[in-house]
């Protein structure tokens, strides 16, 4: 089994933007999904924006990024993160959430979702905002 702790940075429509530039600095893929590609869009000025991207170098730099929804509170420098945990197998992965969980305030229950077979988002009782999920491929069908 395998698990990934990456930074994932949060923008308000300037995700794009930061995944390009940070890939032309360190190399690697950059991947980005629009709302619209993902079928999430609640605003259409955001359709285009990013709800999940990522760069992954070689050399072992990963970062990831979205862009926030207007319709969440969002002040570049006080929210500008959350740690995504990542895993390979929903056996691990729910028993890291079960333990982060502990005091914590559930922003989004762990269960499944159209991009992953298990997502969820919690803010520890530190204030620390995790972003739980089960890796899997995204196809954009």
């Amino acid at each position: 089994m395998s698990i990934n702790a990456v930074t994932h940075l949060n923008f308000r429509g300037d995700a794009r933007a930061a995944l390009t530039f940070y890939q032309s600095v360190f190399g690697g893929d950059v991947v980005m999904v629009t709302y619209k590609d993902a079928g999430n869009v609640q605003d259409p000025s955001e359709a285009d924006q990013v709800m999940w991207g990522q760069v992954t170098a070689a050399s072992g730099f990963r970062v990831m990024a979205y862009d926030v929804p207007s319709r969440t509170p969002w002040s570049q420098g006080e929210n500008a993160f959350f740690v995504s945990l990542r895993g390979e197998a929903a056996e691990e992965v729910t028993s890291y959430w079960e333990r982060l969980s502990d005091g914590a305030t559930v922003l989004q229950p762990l269960g499944p979702a159209q991009w992953a077979p298990l997502y969820g988002m919690l803010k520890d009782r530190f204030g620390v905002t995790w972003v739980v999920d089960v890796v899997s491929e995204y196809s954009a069908a």
